[in-house]
């Protein structure tokens, strides 16, 4: 009943959004914009926050999902007048730290990594393998490009050029996007763009993060400590909570588990 009181000051209130796992669209991953999407927009509209806190445990993923996620951020935060502050845990890199970005300020621990602003593309070949076995790999197309890059068939020059080229043009918007965000606050003497990676303590100094810092501490010190928290994230589904789908999430285990192994984690 306090809050219907005239004139008696409440308590600010900091909405804490859950980022956590590898950034993927359809059910592969939980950080996609289709999922978070109704979160964040119930963060930033349900009250009045005083700011919103995004708890960030991501190794990267999609480059879209983490454009429409990171935009998405933005346009809330400029719509309802929030400020938006990220608290970095264990990795905010590459597609993680696309997010961590989206914010007005980026906290840390000393130990977290953080950067890996970068663009990668990962497979393998198989045609020696079917070579030796005596099968033979059969592709018709309409469009020459339409076969680019097939593991099953040599490697062509040409479609090894085109990928550079399409890596290359996802990189560029990733450094536009990191450079609008962070500003003058980046390191103008260092190369932050070539995928290398940090810890929290440095990435202070590069301009990468704003601080060193925890959530709690952190609110405590801008709002008070009488600052409450109203927690939101992504919710398994009932068939998720049931083991209906354990081969899938088995699969997605694994290859989260990968993501997180590229930063020693």
């Amino acid at each position: 009943m306090k809050r219907w009181i005239p004139f008696l000051k409440s308590e600010p209130t900091v909405a804490v959004v859950r980022l956590n796992g590898v950034i993927a669209s359809g059910a592969r991953g939980q950080l996609n914009d289709q999922a978070l999407g109704p979160i964040l927009e119930k963060a930033f509209r349900r009250g009045k926050p005083a700011a919103v806190a995004l708890e960030i445990n991501s190794p990267g993923g999609s480059p879209v999902q983490s454009a429409l996620i990171g935009a998405r951020i933005r346009r809330l935060a400029e719509e309802k007048e929030v400020p938006v502050l990220a608290f970095v845990e264990d990795v905010a890199a590459s597609g993680g730290y696309w997010l961590a970005a989206a914010a007005d300020e980026i906290f840390a621990d000393p130990n977290s990594v953080v950067g890996s602003i970068g663009v990668i593309s990962a497979g393998f070949g198989a045609h020696v393998f079917l070579s030796r076995q005596g099968i033979e790999r059969r592709v018709h197309t309409a469009g020459g490009s339409k076969s680019m890059l097939d593991p099953f068939r040599p490697e062509k020059e040409e479609d090894v050029a085109r990928l550079k080229r399409l890596l290359g043009q996802i990189h560029g918007n990733f450094i536009d996007h990191v450079q609008s965000r962070r500003g003058d606050k980046l390191d103008k003497s260092e190369d932050l763009f070539t995928g290398e990676i940090w810890a929290g303590s440095d990435a202070v100094d590069l301009g990468l993060i704003d601080g060193i810092g925890h959530m709690m501490p952190v609110l405590k010190e801008r709002f008070g400590n009488k600052v409450k928290l109203r927690r939101y994230g992504v919710r398994k589904s009932v068939f998720q909570r049931f083991g209906a789908t354990l081969a899938q999430d088995a699969l997605s285990g694994i290859e989260e588990r990968a993501e997180y192994a590229r930063f020693g984690l």
